[in-house]
């Protein structure tokens, strides 16, 4: 199984630094966020993917809208998929940091989740991706969703991708053998 997965593009509360995780909140792409989508669409419009995966964020399903004009495939929304539950949405993010910057692995935010347990529900829906029968597939999706994908496809513990930083449509992918679970 090929794994693609691509952070959105560009919004208004990416541009203000503000958090983002409610789902009803109507944040969308900036013109330059549109103009990123369209960019990673022109890219990975030979990619033949079967299915796209996003979040319930308006922002990855209007990113996964261009970039499905190539493919015309069905996009499947997946809560689990769903930016960290902060807990300070429409806050700044340094006050989420401030809130939680000592111990992010540990730390629940009152209304929100601990690292640690935004990991586990990302492996979760990882653990269920890998029992499906895809070749090639896109999940588009956030910058700590990529962090989970980066720390489980290339062996790295959390706190080792902590430092990493993924800008809006980069792409990550990742080749999987999943075979072994559908020969049985």
């Amino acid at each position: 199984m090929n794994i693609h997965i691509i952070r959105h593009g560009q919004t208004s509360y990416n541009v203000l630094g503000l958090c983002n995780d409610n789902p009803a909140r109507h944040v969308y792409l900036t013109m330059e966020g549109i103009a990123q989508a369209e960019r990673a669409a022109k890219q990975l419009s030979a990619v033949p993917f079967e299915v796209i995966f996003v979040s319930q964020l308006p922002r990855t399903r209007q990113t996964a809208r261009f970039i499905n004009d190539y493919h015309k495939v069905r996009i499947i929304e997946c809560e689990e998929l769903n930016d960290i539950r902060s807990g300070f949405d429409g806050k700044p993010v340094e006050e989420y940091f401030a809130a939680t910057g000592r111990d992010r692995f540990n730390i629940v935010p009152p209304g929100g989740e601990s690292l640690r347990q935004f990991q586990r529900r990302i492996n979760a829906f990882i653990d269920v991706l890998l029992m499906e029968v895809y070749e090639n597939i896109l999940i588009v999706a956030h910058e700590e969703t990529m962090r989970v994908f980066a720390a489980r496809f290339n062996g790295l513990t959390l706190r080792e991708v902590e430092s990493l930083a993924f800008g809006n449509c980069e792409h990550l992918s990742f080749q999987v053998d999943n075979r072994l679970k559908h020969s049985a």
